[in-house]
């Protein structure tokens, strides 16, 4: 699918792209100790794998509510099946690869993750940044991953930019992200704004952040990829 947006308005909206982004549970009879239900939390936070979504705006939900970002999205549809993981929304706005390399080692540190949704390299595009630094950038965080989550799933969203900085170099970007996924062995999300990127009607004005519909499309695109990972090994 080619990403047909006006090329003046996304290329502003992406270089300004961003992110930000977070259960209870009820006492049918007395309630316990404050001592035991935060022991009772942990224990169960700590049974649930991460699937952390690390990303730009587009993950972080710019522009919309924190609970209609695709990412939380997933999380409703984890707790619906009561599956063993939790959504972890770590999109930072206008992140780039660079960035993100920066800051993922403390990103992993902080829970213990079974998925890994790597989404970045659109602001690197859209600042026509060199091809060949995103790749050295996007292998170090997948590097990173392998090496402190072992255990992880390793997702690549694949993106796509307009043809400001002429056809060779939108044609490369393109190819980029199929190009790391065989590599590395991971599994590839091939657009991550399939259906919705284009679409004035699922875009906010600045025509490249999805609306809370636009949302619900890309995590129905998120899920088709996910849900055959989170399948119990036999």
């Amino acid at each position: 699918m080619n990403f047909s947006l006006p090329a003046g308005a996304l290329l502003l909206a992406l270089l300004a792209a961003g992110c930000q982004s977070d259960s209870a549970s009820q006492a049918t009879t007395a309630a316990p100790a404050p001592d035991e239900t935060a022991a009772a939390s942990a224990a169960t936070a700590q049974k649930k794998d991460a699937i952390l979504f690390f990303g730009d705006s587009i993950t972080a939900g710019l522009g919309v509510e924190p609970d209609e970002a695709y990412p939380a999205l997933i999380g409703d549809r984890l707790d619906s099946l009561h599956l063993p993981y939790t959504a972890v929304n770590a999109g930072l706005s206008g992140e780039t690869s660079a960035g993100g390399r920066s800051r993922i080692k403390w990103v992993l540190g902080r829970q213990p993750v079974g998925v890994f949704v790597l989404e970045l390299g659109g602001n690197d595009g859209l600042r026509g940044l060199p091809l060949s630094s995103t790749r050295q950038n996007l292998q170090a965080i997948i590097d990173t991953v392998r090496q402190l989550s072992p255990r992880a799933k390793i997702v690549l969203a694949g993106m796509q930019i307009p043809p400001n900085m002429g056809p060779a170099y939108t044609a490369d970007f393109k190819r980029l992200y199929g190009e790391l996924a065989t590599k590395n062995h991971l599994v590839l999300i091939p657009f991550l704004l399939e259906g919705v990127g284009g679409d004035p009607k699922l875009n906010q004005r600045d025509g490249i952040h999805p609306t809370p519909q636009g949302h619900k499309l890309v995590a129905r695109t998120v899920w088709h990829t996910l849900q055959p990972l989170l399948a119990p090994s036999s």
